[in-house]
């Protein structure tokens, strides 16, 4: 698969949206899935790249995350904001991770990005939990590159 339009369903791209907004109603959180086809860098640096494209550090708490995969390059990474980073330890995104890589190893696309954003939502929640004021401050939205 080397296309970005055959990586997800548009019905699959929906169950996606759908576990973001789920996951935001337990974090202050904000989730992003980002898909494009191939990077001539390392994942991380070029998740960082979108994450900045997409402004995406503009949220009150600096708590947003980006979900990002390269089709064609078959690499993805998790990047969250310095809000996050300055909580967490060095491998808190390791456990999302391996569960996304696991079924992403055996095709499963969609279930590889519900399953890291269920488990980003779940561990964002003990740092950022929801507030009675929170507000959805960035799209839920599947961007592509």
């Amino acid at each position: 698969m080397s296309k970005v339009e055959d990586f997800l369903t548009k019905a699959e791209e929906e169950e996606v949206v759908e576990a973001i907004r789920l996951a935001e109603k337990n974090t202050s959180g904000e989730l992003r899935v980002h898909i494009e086809k191939e990077t001539s860098i390392a994942p991380i640096d070029r998740a960082v790249e979108v994450f900045n494209l997409l402004e995406m550090e503009n949220t009150k708490d600096r708590n947003g995350v980006i979900i990002y995969v390269a089709v064609k390059s078959r690499q993805f990474a998790i990047y969250g904001d310095k809000g996050i980073n300055e909580k967490v330890s060095d491998d808190f995104w390791n456990c999302t991770k391996d569960i996304m890589l696991n079924h992403f190893k055996n095709g499963n696309n969609k279930q590889a990005l519900v399953d890291g954003i269920n488990n980003a939502g779940e561990q964002l929640k003990k740092f950022f939990p929801f507030q009675d004021d929170d507000t959805d401050e960035l799209s839920n939205e599947i961007s592509k590159g």
